[in-house]
């Protein structure tokens, strides 16, 4: 496979407005899939540690990690680790019908007291975990919530997991607090059963059209639910969170002054305010824009291993797991189509008069609520763009310029999954963006193109109309050797359309479509109120013979 390479470069586009909200970005390419550790027993410690910010700030947190080296890891990847704190916590994923145990080590700070971790959704028993009865630590303290652990103790939980889908984890013991310093975590349960749908039809040639370019499959699944109508061919997990960095400041100060301190004795306790809150950090899987670009496990964020960077072909059903983990709700937009829900906590959302039916809302935007997690269908395939997104024009001398497209019954190629076009929306095969590539709609083509004289950032505007190898060049005619190189007025000196070729990705001869997602609370793409940051990724729509390579 090859490596891809973004470019960065943050410009809203103004020439695909709306079809294409488009931003090229720079940074290493990173994809993001669902990564954890699988179980169903897992051993987590609850420390403390300091995230890294995009603005070079180190922030004391709390986060839980592994004591021990985890059963395994899901889905594989190169340099998978799970370290004795991050933030968000390990992905716990198990299979549905299994028992779950977790024990928890309490290894933060004696002034920060007990500490526990809440499942929501789930039928939990707890219990102390020590040596022997005359331990300390061999009974643990009921709190509010649930079952603690002391300062130096383990706790145990254990659960049936009884459904699929995804839910968050966190603390149960002073919430305010604990959760703000980072101590919360997903957990995935797949179905224990492969639903017939999900092995056939177009999704078992969507995976023939990943094999053919050389992909792997990353699913963690081929079914987020037990129901046919909630299968997909690539799956993202997305928490989102905010810190406040006064609270941060103010636990590390208290935890300084008390260092050494008795648990349990007058005075060793923190008393921290969390109010008024002024969140001057947002992440998306404890990174901010454009960290959470960079690859999973990267060795530069050692307590926040997972990214947040979703790739697709045109075609392929894309399930997002997205969670709220913070104390504010988080309005996150995904440019290029709506997000079709199909359940909430772990809760399929059904029709009221037929519960065979799925009834969840297609949402412009998916609102994150505080401690809850959803599930939504996301894809993209370029129907109703109005020109030829593969940049095929009929008239090249380039062969993949005449690829054919033979719609099916609901008007797209899909009857070769090994083609280059696979999933093309029929309807607009061979038309053109423009036969110019500037000037007036009327001389040619459904867009209005930018005079490139005008309006250029470098090499750059707004990054590709089109998907695939060389295809700006193909959709002008100014391929080597094409008999319009001489006569076409396309070819006058930039030789392609956008100016310069620009694309999404490299190598230079790859384009797609680069969608950016992103927090439509103005403030939360900022980092410490610098924009860009924050809140804030790209999906990238990658041409077929470009492969997905999710594993970094």
């Amino acid at each position: 496979m090859k490596p891809m390479t973004m470019k960065i470069a943050f410009l809203k586009t103004r020439l695909l407005l709306p079809v294409l909200v488009a931003v090229a970005s720079l940074a290493a390419t990173a994809h993001a899939a669902a990564p954890g550790i699988t179980g169903p027993a897992f051993n987590l410690t609850a420390q403390p540690a300091y995230l890294t910010q995009p603005d070079g700030q180190a922030i004391y947190s709390w986060g839980y990690g592994c004591t021990t080296a985890p059963t395994g890891f899901a889905p594989s990847m190169p340099n998978q680790t799970c370290n004795t704190m991050q933030v968000p916590g390990p992905t716990l994923i198990v299979t549905e019908g299994q028992t779950v145990t977790v024990n928890l080590v309490n290894q933060l700070p004696t002034a920060a007291g007990n500490t526990s971790i809440l499942f929501p959704g789930f039928q939990v028993t707890g219990h102390g975990v020590a040596p022997n009865a005359t331990s300390p630590c061999a009974i643990a303290p009921q709190g509010l919530l649930t079952t603690e652990a002391k300062p130096g103790c383990t706790v145990q939980y254990t659960f049936i997991a009884s459904t699929p889908g995804t839910r968050s984890y966190y603390s149960g013991t002073q919430g305010d607090l604990q959760i703000e310093m980072g101590l919360y975590g997903a957990i995935i349960v797949i179905p224990a059963t492969t639903r017939a749908a999900c092995t056939g039809g177009l999704h078992a040639a969507n995976l023939v059209a990943e094999s053919t370019w050389g992909e792997k499959d990353f699913r963690l699944a081929s079914s987020a639910y037990d129901n046919d109508k909630t299968c997909y061919d690539r799956e993202y997990l997305f928490q989102f969170s905010e810190m406040d960095p006064r609270v941060h400041s103010q636990a590390l100060a208290q935890v300084t002054a008390k260092a050494g301190c008795t648990a349990a004795a007058a005075g060793c306790s923190l008393e921290v305010p969390t109010e008024p809150y002024h969140p001057a950090y947002f992440m998306i899987n404890g990174r901010s824009m454009p960290d959470d670009m960079d690859p999973n496990y990267a060795s530069e964020y050692p307590h926040q291993p997972y990214n947040g960077n979703p790739h697709l072909h045109p075609g392929e059903e894309v399930l997002l797991r997205i969670i709220g983990q913070g104390r504010w709700q988080h309005p996150f937009h995904e440019h290029a189509n709506h997000v079709r829900i199909l359940a909430r906590d772990g809760n399929l959302i059904l029709s009221a008069t037929d519960a065979t039916q799925l009834a969840g809302p297609a949402l412009f935007t998916t609102t994150t609520t505080p401690g809850q997690a959803m599930d939504g269908i996301f894809y993209y395939t370029g129907r109703g763009l109005n020109w030829d997104m593969y940049g095929h024009t009929g008239t090249s001398n380039d062969p993949l310029a005449k690829l054919t497209c033979t719609p099916d019954a609901n008007g797209y190629n899909t009857a070769d999954p090994t083609a280059l076009n696979f999933w093309e929306w029929c309807a607009d095969h061979n038309k053109p963006l423009q036969i110019a590539p500037n000037g007036d709609v009327g001389a040619g083509g459904p867009v209005t193109l930018p005079d490139p004289n005008i309006l250029t950032n470098g090499a750059w505007y707004g990054g590709s109309p089109y998907l695939g190898p060389n295809a700006p060049q193909r959709a002008t005619g100014c391929m080597p050797g094409n008999a319009l190189q001489t006569n076409s007025p396309n070819c006058g000196g930039t030789g392609s359309t956008p100016p310069s070729g620009t694309i999404a990705n490299s190598p230079s001869g790859e384009a797609g479509f680069a969608f950016m997602w992103h927090s439509h609370n103005e403030r939360e793409i900022t980092t410490n109120n610098a924009f860009p940051g924050g809140m804030m990724m790209m999906m990238l729509v990658d041409s077929r013979e470009y492969p997905i390579d999710e594993s970094n």
